[in-house]
């Protein structure tokens, strides 16, 4: 059996889990191999991984994206690299069902530009390449034998699926231009490092907080785990002793169930599994069981060295001496984690300073180490993800709420200066405030309220169709999540959803009320943004506040009107509601979301509580729907919206008639408490 000797290696995603183990062992092992670290340092990287090579001669650090083709050639040529090891990538399943084109754009367009740089320097004499056991597939649950290397390939998720696309560019390189490629597939890994979105860290985090353990399904899908020194041993394996061309899987035989892995921390804890095991909603789609056939690696020399309770007691201890290693991680431990990956996301990791060096992060002498080091505890730098919101609609009631919910929270913020429907202001706006997030609350309702869309239609299409779509495309182009703030009046009670029924219109019911010129352009737009993967869209309804004075407040117009109609709707509580719109930009989330209390409240409800709290002297009358059509221009919408996606996502949220008693009434008492 041949052994290759690589002496310059890039390592790919090396601030990561998988990779920094790799990397630290090679750098300490081997001395005179020089190692170069490539990493964007994505949400899960985190350079303190590389902590223990730092101050190594043969180490350099460099921050950058494999999807940059002019760096990744530079650092080929200039590097003298002559071995690859490809690990960068986005892996996590539950953020492919929601963000799948950044998959793509990571996982294969990005090892597409390093198998080009390769076939271009043609200097390159091994390339490892990093896929996972999920691109074979489900395997049967009776199968006695896993997935060898010559299995069929049948991923079942965007994760897997664009891990599969990669290997046939690998393929087809190594066949097309004679690159010296090699491809592994390895099992699940856990141990020190690995950030919480993955079951055993996010396990033993809840554990240490003393939360429940959440189980998609039932719990009964099957695992293989390798504890992560034992992989890294296997890739020194790879490297020295494996074969171009070949494949290898990196597993064990040794399978557990997901109920298992939470039964075997709670014991840990001491905790009672049957009182601190909770059960959620399944993904879309989850693999009963992943099962390799790992022999063709261990006839090459290398076989699993620690146990199931040796490694999980080593990464127990390991978390529980380092709690904040990752900071804020409390997106990571939610049942089904959106973190914030790009587009729409940040940097999840600490801010670094350069140690000894005032040059940039671009190292330039292989002598000399170059590298960004965490500060020290006393550092006054925020443990916190670094969010810049870019707000639009600043003289509108929500924008400005959006804007002292900012303040109060200590977010950084400016207010767009561009009309929605100039891109090139939008362009210019983004240029100069460089956002994570953008916040779109413009839009044309009217004054003093919908009858005038009546008679300003190009107007109202303007900024609510064609302002409103430009918005969301610019945000794209520029990686950068867009919540809007839409509007829930485009539906009306009809034979599948009566009055008094309690069945709501769900987000995927289309809309059916075109009664008014405004519910129209809003119907519309929010059907076509729907085809943008990078906007959540918030469909907002008779909002009220805790500001009676204010005369966008539902409560404050009808408390003035001669006459209301009496017909319970869903409806908004902004003081309540509208800091989840910020916790959902922070959790990356997307879509349509029915941004409504739970239940419904009428019009005389409204007024009885007003009456109850604020004014016992209040008086008011009813009106029929056409005695009401006799005073208005456009109809208006009635409806009752199922808000039970957003009560999911925070089940904290109150009912409606709670919610406007507490956050409402209460504050503005000025009756006496009976």
């Amino acid at each position: 059996m041949s052994t290759f000797t690589p002496k310059n290696i890039l390592i790919t995603g090396a601030a990561g889990f998988i990779a920094s183990h790799v990397a630290n062992r090679l750098i300490r092992n081997y001395p005179d191999y020089k190692i170069v670290v490539l990493d964007k340092l994505d949400y899960c990287s985190n350079l303190k991984n590389l902590l223990p090579s730092k101050s190594l001669p043969n180490f350099k650090f460099v921050k950058g994206d494999i999807a940059s083709a002019d760096l990744v050639n530079y650092l080929l040529i200039t590097e003298n690299i002559d071995t690859i090891m490809h690990f960068a990538a986005q892996t996590h399943v539950d953020n492919s069902f929601g963000n799948s084109f950044e998959f793509t754009k990571n996982n294969i367009y990005g090892t597409h530009v390093l198998l080009e740089a390769c076939k271009v320097t043609g200097q390159i004499k091994r390339f490892i390449h990093v896929s996972t056991d999920e691109v074979y597939g489900e395997t049967d649950e009776d199968a006695v034998v896993g997935n060898h290397e010559a299995s069929q390939l049948l991923p079942t998720n965007p994760y897997s699926a664009t891990k599969a696309g990669a290997e046939m560019l690998v393929m087809a390189y190594g066949r097309s231009y004679g690159l010296p490629v090699i491809t592994t597939r390895g099992n699940n890994v856990y141990g020190p490092n690995q950030f919480p979105e993955k079951l055993i860290p996010k396990f033993i985090l809840l554990a240490m907080r003393g939360q429940t353990l959440p189980i998609h399904g039932d719990g009964s899908n099957v695992r293989s785990y390798l504890y992560c020194e034992d992989v890294a041993e296997a890739f020194e394996t790879v490297l020295h002793k494996g074969e171009v061309g070949h494949v290898y899987n990196i597993g064990t035989k040794k399978e557990r169930r997901v109920i298992d892995v939470a039964r075997d921390i709670c014991n840990l804890f001491n905790m009672d599994p049957d009182k601190n095991i909770k059960f959620v909603d399944n993904r879309p789609f989850n693999d009963q069981r992943y099962f390799l056939d790992d022999e063709k690696l261990k006839n090459i020399g290398w076989s699993e060295r620690t146990t199931w309770e040796e490694g999980l007691k080593k990464t127990m201890e390991w978390y529980t001496s380092n709690p904040d290693w990752w900071g804020d991680v409390s997106g990571a431990l939610l049942p089904h984690p959106r973190m914030l990956m790009m587009p729409g996301g940040v940097e999840r990791h600490q801010s670094f300073v350069e140690e000894k060096s005032d040059k940039s992060e671009l190292a330039e002498n292989s002598n000399q180490t170059k590298m960004l080091v965490p500060p020290s505890k006393n550092s006054p730098s925020p443990q916190k993800p670094v969010f810049k919101f870019l707000i639009y609609g600043k003289t509108g009631w929500i924008g400005g709420l959006l804007g002292k919910l900012c303040e109060k929270q200590g977010i950084s913020y400016e207010y767009g200066k561009g009309r929605l429907q100039d891109r090139s202001q939008l362009l210019a706006d983004i240029i100069a405030v460089k956002p994570t997030h953008v916040f779109n609350a413009a839009g044309v309702t009217g004054r003093p309220n919908v009858d005038w869309c009546e008679s300003h239609k190009t107007e109202t299409i303007r900024t609510n169709v064609a302002g409103t779509l430009t918005l969301a495309d610019v945000c794209r182009e520029h990686g950068l999540l867009m919540i809007n703030f839409a509007t829930g009046c485009i539906f009306e009670y009809d034979a599948a959803h009566p009055e008094g029924s309690g069945i709501g219109f769900k987000e995927e019911d289309k809309p059916n009320f075109t009664g008014s010129f405004y519910s129209k352009t809003k119907a519309m737009v929010e059907d076509l943004v729907s085809e943008y993967d990078n906007v959540c869209t918030l469909r907002v309804r008779m909002p009220i506040s805790s500001d009676l004075n204010n005369p966008r407040n539902f409560i404050t117009k009808i408390s003035r009107y001669n006459k209301v109609v009496n017909i319970p709707n869903s409806m908004t509580i902004l003081d309540e509601l509208l800091p989840f719109s910020i916790e959902m930009a922070k959790r990356n989330l997307r879509g349509i979301w029915n941004f409504t209390n739970p239940g419904v409240v009428s019009h005389n409800e409204i007024l009885e509580m007003y009456k109850k709290y604020i004014d016992p002297e209040f008086k008011w009358s009813n009106f029929t729907l056409e005695e009401q059509a006799k005073v208005i221009v456009a109809p208006r919408s009635n409806n009752e919206l199922d808000a039970s996606k957003l009560k999911n996502e925070f089940p904290e949220m109150l009912s409606i008639k709670e919610s406007l008693i507490k956050n409402v009434f209460e504050p503005n008492r000025k009756t006496p408490v009976v």
